[in-house]
């Protein structure tokens, strides 16, 4: 047996920058992803997606297919197993039917899963799925969102679908300047560089699932109900994950992939194309926005109604809370939102990265710059003015509001004072330049972990929770976080994540996840500490203490906890050709205790960049007459690339959560909320011309007009 000391003093790992600590891994093409890891006996499965938007399956011509090369089954509704899905999954929510595949012979979208060709390779399984013969009978289908649907109405989700107090039409009438405007964002997509793939297999009698996730006990929680088996049957594992951004969760090819695997008694693996993810994996649904605003003389709101409206398909009630963000930036007298849906034959939306507050800040920060306009007062100092003091809507205090703190730093080091408040004034050559700026603010949770921490023989320690790494630098956060609790070298932690036998943990997901896990991992450290110091030796097998933060998290005092932030943006319009670049980006945050800066600048760098293409580029285009999408891929769907995006700087203030053990709260998502606001808000004051539709796309540009457009 060995002693081990933990030491007497913080090591200090938590606040300095850390590299990865899979860094070597990933680069050098040892970490593997789920697309990539090998089985003995591995078949492979193609799904068939739909080519009608809405009508019924007639026949689905098997023979054919099953006598071409490798070809080992076919699944459809016809000889699929039943599933169900009359249940509320851990997230509170019942399952999106999307996953729960081959149950019928309805279709109710362009791309909807029709059947899975399983064969000896993926070649072979892509020739014989593109051979399957399917026919449809084909009925009418309305994939088309407007402003004046008569069919729209106000939906929950996670959130109450309606808030209201006061007399909003009396405020407005009373005003001195009022802001009536609608804006609208587009259908966008996670576009993530690792496409979606699982692979299923039964062990012994075990189902396992090496899947690419934000969240393996989520997961396995989902399959095992889908698929009637008892909790400890299912193990899903999820080490590396390249991108989820909320669209990793339940979809259908893991259960295609644990489908198969059952009937054919071999591993199966579903890899989904590039194309099929614009069917299957969610997308940030196009909103429809209508902001009034009502001000005294003196800029503050006495009237504020913000009425979201989003798409959501005929088989799953989904909500882009884009009001919700109203609810927390600013109060009025008279203050009223809504979220509301319409139902349309498109796939479902899903979370995507800032669901409700990346969209809805573009409609109320646009709407904010224009109020500033008309009441002759500077666009930062007219968001001081209207910062509450408690929360707008739910009345109780904030667990931290530092906005006023990001504001007055990101002008000081922006140099906003120097900014001449007309537009269009500014110019070199062809070029007319503006700045606009934004505020951010992004919902601060943590959802209930468990972890174990072991103090080794050896004197290192384990950390073991079913935590998920999308890109966030996970691993490396929580290696200090528990460091810092044991009083040792990060060097002396080793941390493994991703798999769900390690027990019920967090999703990564709604800015959530390093805020749960480091909890839970404190916890366990904490209590091993202590131990270890009234304890003398460690045995061969280690001393291993488990945590649950249940208790904990359900003993906090009701507060308003959010991430805030201040964005400023540079543009450059071309005259000639309408192109909008931007030249420089800041952002600066109260996003709690920062635990890596190494790893949380390059989060927060990320969603202002996600931002610049929120602002310019994204935009999918659904064909009214297929109910499809043009140019469902990389080269029709246009992103950002390194041409687009300037000096992006990210920075923040002190702001540590006094309830949470280790003070943090979350920066996942917060950069790209504001962002492209800040953008339009810039092009505003290059031009003088509004865009309130994105993207702002050079064509819009040269429509609008404006000094020398």
């Amino acid at each position: 047996m060995t002693a081990v000391t933990t030491g007497a003093t913080t090591t200090g790992a938590v606040g300095t920058a850390h590299t990865r600590v899979e860094g070597r891994d990933k680069v050098t093409g040892a970490a593997r992803y789920a697309g990539e890891i090998p089985f003995v006996g591995l078949a492979h499965g193609w799904l068939v997606l739909s080519t009608v938007a809405r009508g019924r399956i007639l026949t689905v011509e098997t023979g054919p297919v099953l006598g071409m090369p490798g070809v080992l089954t076919v699944l459809h509704h016809g000889n699929a197993p039943r599933l169900d899905t009359d249940y509320i999954g851990m997230l509170g929510f019942p399952p999106d039917p999307t996953a729960a595949v081959f149950q019928s012979d309805r279709v109710p979208h362009a791309g909807w899963p029709v059947a899975l060709v399983v064969a000896e390779t993926p070649e072979q399984a892509r020739e014989a799925a593109e051979a399957l013969v399917v026919t449809y009978e084909r009925e009418p289908h309305d994939a088309e969102l407007s402003a004046d649907r008569p069919d729209a109405y106000p939906a929950d989700g996670h959130m109450p679908a309606v808030t209201e107090k006061g007399d909003l039409e009396a405020g407005l009438a009373g005003c001195a300047h009022v802001v009536d405007e609608e804006y609208t964002t587009p259908e966008e997509h996670h576009a993530m560089m690792e496409p979606h793939a699982a692979a299923a297999l039964w062990d012994g009698g075990r189902l396992e699932v090496v899947d690419s996730n934000q969240g393996t006990t989520w997961v396995a929680d989902e399959i095992a109900r889908m698929f009637s088996l008892d909790a400890s049957a299912v193990r899903v594992r999820s080490e590396h994950v390249g991108g989820g951004f909320g669209s990793k969760g339940l979809r259908a090819h893991q259960v295609c992939a644990v489908m198969a695997a059952t009937a054919l008694r071999r591993p199966v693996r579903v890899v989904l194309t590039r194309r099929q993810m614009f069917s299957l994996t969610g997308y940030r649904s196009p909103t429809v926005q209508r902001i009034r605003l009502g001000a005294g003389p003196d800029g503050r709101l006495r009237a504020l109604e913000h009425r979201s409206l989003n798409q959501t398909s005929t088989v799953w009630e989904f909500v882009e809370p884009g009001a919700g963000v109203a609810r927390v930036m600013y109060d009025a007298d008279a203050h009223r939102t809504s979220n509301e849906v319409v139902r349309l034959d498109v796939p479902s939306p899903t979370w995507m990265r800032a669901p409700g507050e990346a969209p809805g800040s573009f409609a109320l920060e646009a709407a904010l710059d224009e109020l500033a306009e008309r009441c002759g007062i500077d666009p930062v100092e007219l968001r001081l003015r209207n910062d509450p003091e408690r929360g707008p809507v739910s009345g109780l205090p904030f667990a931290g509001r530092n906005l006023a703190a990001c504001f007055r730093e990101g002008a000081r080091r922006f140099g906003w004072a120097g900014r001449d408040p007309r537009p269009g004034t500014r110019r070199e050559g062809r070029w007319l330049l503006g700045t606009g700026t934004a505020a951010a603010s992004f919902p601060s949770g943590a959802l209930p972990s468990t972890a174990a921490v072991t103090a080794e023989a050896d004197g290192t320690f384990t950390v073991r929770i079913a935590a998920a790494d999308i890109g966030t630098g996970a691993r490396t956060a929580l290696t200090l976080v528990a460091a810092d609790a044991l009083r040792v070298a990060p060097d002396r932690v080793r941390v493994r994540i991703g798999d769900s036998d390690f027990g019920p943990a967090g999703i990564a997901g709604g800015s959530m996840g390093t805020r749960s896990w480091a909890w839970a991992v404190t916890a366990a450290a904490e209590e091993l500490r202590g131990r270890l110091v009234h304890g003398g030796a460690v045995p061969p097998e280690g001393v291993t203490v488990r945590s649950d933060t249940t208790a904990a998290l359900g003993a906090l005092a009701q507060r308003e906890r959010h991430s805030f932030g201040a964005q400023f943006a540079e543009v450059a319009v071309d005259v000639a050709t309408g192109e909008v670049r931007v030249r420089r980006m800041l952002g600066v945050f109260a996003a709690g205790r920062i635990v890596n800066p190494l790893t949380a600048r390059g989060q927060l760098v990320g969603g202002m960049t996600w931002g610049i293409s929120m602002a310019l580029h994204e935009e999918a285009v659904r064909d009214r007459a297929s109910g499809g999408l043009h140019g469902a891929d990389l080269a029709g769907y246009h992103v950002a690339t390194h041409a687009d995006v300037p000096e992006v700087e990210a920075d923040w203030v002190d702001d540590p959560d006094p309830d949470d053990p280790v003070g943090i709260k979350g920066i996942g998502e917060v950069g790209i909320v504001g962002a492209a606001a800040a953008v339009a808000n810039a092009v505003w004051h290059a031009t003088g011309v509004r865009h309130r539709n994105l993207p702002i796309r050079p064509d819009r540009v040269l429509r609008a007009g404006g000094p020398g457009v």
